[in-house]
């Protein structure tokens, strides 16, 4: 079965409200293909990579978080920029992409989507006053070590997380997945055990430790596998098309 491009941007831009969103890119369409979508190829960015597995997959659509055309990048069609789309005109593939809206969807974000991979309840937002902090407050079922978590985020992650581990058990958590590491502060505000981001900066260190928190990262990339795979499901299924999700591999 195929669905009219602009009917599935549609879909998408409503169910995520993608226009009430600031954000630091254009979401929604940003490069335009064939007008009638049967296979939906998703990943976490739109990388040469995933551009050339999308066209050996036949697809007729990429479903993104990390697209192009971001607030302060040379806007020239140069270089890496120029191949990547030059291989969705040529092949009459649409790029669709959703950053923030992505992140903070209440069914399918990266957020939520990340606390389902890891057990963990979500209980709110991070900092219920202000709404430009994109992380949630949540807890675990049963108290445990900082270490224990680590172990559930690689089993559940595949990947090795960075750990800081604190004096005390885990049983409250704050989390923002991808480059949301500055908000650990709002986390230790909240009265979290732990905080767990994808990155990492030099500070993060010293937040946690001076403040007696557990924090971990888990990848950038790695946090942010889930609600992509989500939205991507939901449009299948919402307009019985086929969807296939692909990971390139990104240690960051």
């Amino acid at each position: 079965m195929a669905v009219a491009l602009s009917t599935l941007v549609e879909e998408a831009e409503r169910y995520l409200a993608s226009a009430k969103i600031q954000d630091y890119c254009p979401n929604g369409l940003q490069v335009e293909g064939r007008p009638q979508v049967r296979r939906i190829v998703s990943g976490v960015t739109a990388s040469q990579a995933l551009l050339d597995a999308a066209v050996e997959a036949e697809a007729d659509l990429v479903l993104v978080h990390h697209g192009y055309f971001w607030k302060g990048e040379n806007p020239c069609i140069t270089g890496i920029r120029q191949r990547r789309i030059k291989t969705l005109l040529k092949h009459d593939i649409s790029l669709l992409a959703f950053h923030l809206p992505l992140d903070v969807h209440p069914e399918v974000g990266n957020n939520v989507q990340l606390a389902r991979q890891l057990d963990i309840t979500v209980e709110g937002p991070l900092d219920p006053h202000n709404p430009k902090v994109i992380g949630l407050l949540g807890s675990l079922a049963e108290p445990m070590t900082a270490g224990d978590v680590a172990r559930r985020v690689h089993e559940a992650l595949g990947r090795e997380p960075l750990l800081v581990e604190g004096p005390g058990m885990v049983r409250r958590v704050g989390w923002c997945t991808g480059g949301g590491q500055g908000y650990i502060d709002a986390a230790i505000a909240a009265g979290v055990d732990l905080f767990i981001s994808g990155e990492a900066s030099e500070q993060t260190f010293h937040s946690a430790q001076e403040n007696g928190v557990s924090f971990i990262a888990a990848g950038h990339h790695a946090t942010e596998r889930y609600g992509v795979q989500a939205l991507g499901d939901y449009l299948a299924r919402r307009f019985a098309l086929e969807h296939l999700f692909i990971d390139c591999p990104n240690p960051i």
